[in-house]
């Protein structure tokens, strides 16, 4: 039957029929496309519903920020001579990335004991769309939290001074952090409960909130962890987001941080597609 047949509406034994519709393949890219974004959709709107995650997101990185000005920001300064409101900003946007993923694998873990998870797998949905369609949301999460603290780190004195292009850039640096992140936090999730997963997460923010050069250079660390702090990748983000800001070096802490990224989602991909879809089997 030809497109035009297909669309022309036919009567048998005098009643109207509808043409016949093909549906598109669960397979299809384009079916992947759509489905990933309505499982975006669906989760921005139960965070947007959600008063604690709202505080993760917003309130909590804001406060934070507006602490660390009031108690270390003068003292840093004047120690690197450099405006602290710099480094805080990239920090606390990085911090908010990482502890925001967690609320979400909080939420993957609580879908599949509720059996939401089976429920998709056993409909005509895309099988990528649920894991995808989480990081959209992600991406979208961090996207608007960076913005926020960057409308607070404004009024504390914090400037886009390197242009637009630069601006544009510092904003993605967290985006694709939160994403890289996100990634291994699924894994993790899919493997651990709940208790075990905050705690184990909670190590690895608290290791890299507090050795970074987001507070204070890499020459005021001990000489022996040095190279440690500088090659980690929450301070490759802050120096490249610093360089895009106040100004200096961008290219080779960018070029650390994409790798950084990288290397997360190679290492920890296929165990997050395998442990979301054992998740989703064992609920279906």
């Amino acid at each position: 039957m030809s497109s035009v047949e297909a669309l022309e509406r036919t009567e048998i034994d005098g009643f109207e029929v509808l043409p016949r519709v093909t549906p598109p393949s669960e397979r299809a890219l384009s079916t992947w496309v759509v489905h990933s974004l309505i499982q975006c959709k669906r989760l921005l709107l139960v965070w947007a519903r959600d008063p604690a995650t709202t505080i993760q997101t917003l309130v909590y990185p804001a406060l934070t920020l507006l602490m660390f000005r009031i108690v270390l920001g003068n003292s840093i300064t004047a120690a690197t001579g450099m405006p602290s409101i710099y480094g805080q900003v990239a920090l606390i946007t990085l911090v908010a990335a990482m502890s925001g993923a967690v609320v979400s694998a909080l939420g993957f873990k609580g879908e599949k004991f509720t059996g939401l998870l089976g429920r998709f797998w056993t409909m005509p949905v895309h099988r990528a769309a649920g894991l995808t369609g989480r990081l959209f949301a992600e991406a979208v999460r961090v996207l608007v939290t960076t913005l926020f603290v960057i409308a607070v780190g404004f009024t504390l004195g914090f400037r886009f001074g390197q242009g637009s292009l630069a601006a544009i850039a510092l904003i993605g640096i967290p985006v694709l952090f939160g994403v890289g992140f996100a990634v291994l936090v699924t894994a993790l999730a899919t493997i651990t409960e709940g208790v075990m997963l905050v705690s184990l997460i909670g190590i690895i923010n608290t290791l890299l909130m507090f050795f970074n050069t987001g507070f204070v250079p890499v020459f005021a660390y001990p000489i022996w962890l040095q190279d440690v702090v500088a090659n980690q990748p929450m301070s490759c983000a802050i120096d490249a987001m610093k360089g895009l800001s106040y100004g200096g070096t961008v290219a080779e802490p960018l070029l650390k941080t994409v790798a950084w990224v990288l290397g997360l989602i190679v290492l920890f991909a296929y165990p997050a597609i395998r442990g979301y879809q054992r998740a989703a089997e064992t609920g279906a």
